[in-house]
């Protein structure tokens, strides 16, 4: 079970406020000092090479000890530092004890974070995932704290700051509230840049052991996903899917062409070893390697293919699990019956439950895990 713990982020950012408060204030002191000096006149003359002799402090004070306008203006001076300094310290003091008083206690971690690739004409099959495997309000933010999976819709933006699509997803997160929003705008030929950002920005949100990409007409059995991953927690560089090697595609205007063909050798030779996008799971310390290394990380047209490249290269453990790619609706329905629920199902032939906005719902009576299944496992 997860302990749930919402103070780190606080904690954080009162400490990075603490740090820019001091230094502003040491700043702010030292404009005040050369302030008063300027105007009593009291600056340090520089050693000429002439041998002129430097003139000290004391020295230009006695000679102005006659001037008392000079000598109060030079009291009123000091007494404004003393009275900056006082303020400052008592300000640190407070800051100090807010603080330690938000200081997280532990920090919070989850098995896996689910992001489920979606588009902006998709409303329909959002709805489907909705009504059948991904739970609810209440029931979903009890999946994250008991459980500690995290399910978010990825999105990007349009093209267009502030246009109707985006007021349109604004709306639709005000209502479920289970978007992840990604500084990408939105294109079928960025899905592999889009890929990158997820697992960057994923990261950087929630401390997981897993982080999963699956598309929006899939259907995800929950439980079944946290088993699965579970069984994998403890290797280091994990990368779990159902693996194939197709052949690249050099033909223009057919699906999935491959336009840098060339990079993969003579025409007719197949992609390296690499999880099908439907559905795929990698582990923290991959998912990291990505985000810190998104720059110079190539993306090809196929965003599958482009995760693949990008580990090709580590020391990656490649799993290779059927249960991650069940046909629907006769491989994944006996499976269920058996008591071996499938991860995830759809049909090869749409790459995705053909008409999955008719079809979610019919899939799920036949092909989704006991209903009590997924809340009395642990992970």
């Amino acid at each position: 079970m997860y302990m749930k713990n919402k103070a780190e982020g606080i904690g954080l950012d009162y400490a990075s406020r603490y740090v820019l408060f001091r230094k502003w204030a040491f700043f702010l002191c030292f404009v005040c000092f050369c302030a008063g000096m300027l105007f009593t006149n009291r600056l340090w003359i520089v050693p000429m090479a002439n041998g002129v002799a430097l003139k000290s402090y004391d020295q230009e004070l006695a000679k102005t000890e006659t001037s008392g306008a000079r000598r109060e203006e030079f009291s009123r001076s000091q007494l404004s530092i003393q009275t900056l300094a006082r303020s400052i310290s008592d300000l640190e003091t407070k800051l100090a004890a807010v603080t330690t008083d938000h200081e997280p206690t532990s920090k919070r971690k989850y098995l896996v974070v689910v992001g489920i690739n979606t588009a902006f004409t998709s409303r329909k099959r959002r709805d489907s995932v909705r009504a059948t495997w991904m739970p609810q309000g209440d029931k979903r933010k009890k999946l994250e704290e008991e459980k500690g999976i995290v399910i978010r819709f990825v999105i990007g933006r349009s093209a267009t700051p502030g246009s109707i699509l985006d007021m349109s997803l604004d709306a639709e997160e005000r209502q479920h509230g289970d978007f992840l929003r990604l500084n990408h705008v939105e294109g079928y030929l960025e899905l592999s840049a889009k890929t990158k950002t997820y697992f960057a920005t994923a990261v950087s949100l929630w401390d997981a052991e897993f982080y999963v990409k699956v598309d929006d007409d899939i259907h995800v059995n929950i439980g079944a996903l946290g088993t699965t991953l579970v069984g994998h927690r403890n290797k280091p560089r994990v990368y779990i899917g159902c693996m194939k090697s197709g052949p690249v595609l050099s033909n223009k205007g057919v699906k999935y062409h491959e336009p840098e063909y060339l990079r993969f050798g003579d025409e007719g030779n197949l992609y390296f070893r690499h999880a099908t996008g439907q559905l795929y799971a990698i582990s923290k310390d991959l998912a990291t390697y990505i985000s810190r290394n998104q720059d110079v990380l190539h993306k090809y047209a196929n965003e599958d293919v482009s995760l693949g490249s990008w580990l090709i290269g580590l020391d990656v453990e490649q799993v290779d699990d059927k249960k991650l790619c069940c046909s629907t609706p006769l491989d994944c329905e006996a499976k269920a019956l058996g008591g071996e629920a499938c991860v995830a199902s759809f049909d090869w032939r749409c790459s995705g439950i053909c008409n999955s906005v008719e079809r979610m719902s019919e899939v799920h009576q036949k092909c989704a895990e006991n209903e009590t299944s997924l809340w009395s496992s642990s992970f």
